[in-house]
């Protein structure tokens, strides 16, 4: 059975190792997305989205593995974050965000295979989320990235960082905040949480 993990063939979007700033190309690839909006720390709807994205995932990963015999690891939690005027995009304020929920795919886990992996999932659990859930290719193109390691709370300086090394660099940010999250907050303590801040860049 052959096996895949994006998250080493992807490793320098995806495995960054030091603290400082790097400029990637990233290219276009498959997400299972879903969006919503409000407060991820009380929001029910926040919650709904992950559990019906990480269901779906996996069932995709099952289909994969029975039929194609292909195993894969199921990639990380990633989130986009804006607001309707980001001039105004403040990492207090949360209740004001507006956010894309979304998991890489590989190409083995094609988007004619969603539909079924959905029912599969439907058949065995109620996610409220579940309905809202698309395929879709994204592509960011060139961008700035920074490793943050600690609590969500204190990405404020490591966000400063990201955005005094884009200007440094002579680019000018544009799109929106990406967060990819690669731990468990469930199975780490919040000082060593390592969380990817990207910022598209032109």
């Amino acid at each position: 059975m052959a096996k895949i993990d994006l998250k080493i063939e992807f490793k320098h979007l995806y495995a960054v190792h030091g603290m400082d700033a790097v400029i990637v190309n990233v290219p276009e690839m498959n997400f299972l997305m879903l969006d919503g909006e409000g407060d991820p720390n009380t929001s029910k709807e926040f919650d709904d989205a992950v559990e019906a994205l990480y269901g779906v995932s996996y069932a995709l990963r099952f289909i994969v593995k029975k039929e194609y015999a292909v195993d894969y690891v199921v990639m990380p939690l990633e989130g986009l974050w804006w607001t309707d005027d980001m001039s105004n995009f403040n990492l207090e304020e949360k209740n004001l965000w507006k956010w894309t929920l979304m998991i890489m795919q590989p190409e083995c886990a094609a988007e004619n295979l969603f539909d079924r992996a959905l029912r599969h999932i439907e058949k065995k659990k109620s996610l409220p989320a579940l309905s809202k859930i698309r395929f879709e290719s994204f592509s960011e193109g060139l961008s700035a990235q920074i490793m943050h390691v600690g609590p969500y709370s204190d990405e404020g300086s490591t966000v400063q960082k990201l955005h005094s090394f884009i200007e440094e660099k002579g680019y000018r940010p544009r799109g929106r905040h990406h967060e990819i999250y690669l731990s468990n907050p469930r199975r780490s303590t919040p000082e060593k949480m390592k969380t990817l801040i990207r910022q598209p860049v032109r």
